[in-house]
């Protein structure tokens, strides 16, 4: 991770809300613009590495602090529904002054990318997600081994608990169930600092916890189901952990009918949930290959 140093938040106004970011750019001016969306539990911060390879690739590389996530801010509509997420991104795009912009999503971060490409496959070219499928898939044909691996997704209903739970003895639960994610992977204090100091403020955790809570009411509007049943018209790159025990491999499977643009499905062996941090070489390298291939084709 960059030291604070090297690399500071910025502030912006977008969607009607203050948010923070992380930018690093490449040399050329008129870089093309590639938005980093994070998940969690987790910051902008751990994608630092992956903003410095797309710089050196020629990006303008920014990864915001997800709504709620400090130092963004915390809305005022408390929205947290997905379609919320989607239409940040296209008002970061928007601030950012291009007419359209790829986005890179791990996590929720994933779940935000594929609600931007639903709403406004104008402003979006590309979206390589991480260790989420179609948001369709996942919700709507889960397998009864992934309902078991989204235990916390449940338990994360109850009012209450998971905010007395999560910042006990330190966020060690939230510590091993990052890590019961990747098995073999040890969360280290370059990642989970950011995220122990981002809960430690009640609010903020609360805030985090309410991206699940929103999920029961927005499957009952139907804006979301409008955006669950169509296709992504933006091609795509899935990336998925072959030893992910978040989202199981199985649940990436049977989903291309979801796409209806270009759709590559890519497992990143050696790898659970967390794949950007655990091998972030080559997620760096599936990431820039496919955005690269847009350039191209543009220069072409």
């Amino acid at each position: 991770m960059a030291p604070a140093e090297e690399l500071q938040p910025r502030y912006m106004r977008a969607n009607g809300m203050e948010f923070a970011y992380l930018e690093l750019s490449g040399a050329a001016e008129n870089a093309p613009l590639v938005l980093c969306l994070h998940g969690f539990p987790d910051t902008a911060w751990s994608m630092v590495g992956l903003l410095r390879e797309l710089a050196a690739a020629g990006f303008r590389a920014v990864a915001p602090f997800m709504r709620g996530y400090p130092p963004s801010a915390i809305p005022d509509d408390r929205d947290y529904s997905m379609l919320a997420l989607g239409r940040d991104v296209i008002a970061l795009i928007e601030h950012f002054g291009v007419a359209e912009a790829m986005v890179v999503g791990h996590d929720w971060g994933a779940c935000a990318a594929y609600a931007a490409a639903g709403l406004r496959p104008d402003r979006v070219k590309r979206i390589v997600t991480a260790a989420v499928p179609h948001v369709r898939r996942f919700l709507l044909r889960p397998s009864r081994e992934q309902v078991k691996a989204s235990h916390y997704m449940f338990k994360f209903q109850l009012p209450g608990w998971p905010e007395k739970r999560i910042r006990e003895d330190d966020f060690a639960w939230l510590r091993d169930l990052a890590r019961s994610w990747s098995p073999g992977w040890e969360p280290t204090e370059a990642y989970f600092g950011p995220v122990r100091a981002a809960f430690s403020d009640p609010a903020r955790l609360k805030a985090a916890l309410a991206y699940y809570r929103a999920i029961p009411r927005s499957m009952a509007q139907r804006d979301t189901w409008q955006f669950l049943l169509k296709p992504i018209y933006v091609p795509a790159r899935v990336l998925y952990g072959e030893n992910d025990q978040c989202i199981l491999p199985s649940s990436f499977q049977d989903q291309a009918h979801l796409f209806g643009d270009r759709y590559e499905l890519v497992a990143v062996p050696g790898a659970g949930h967390w794949m950007h941090l655990e091998q972030p070489q080559l997620f760096a390298e599936l990431v820039i290959g496919f955005l690269q291939q847009a350039e191209e084709q543009r220069i072409v």
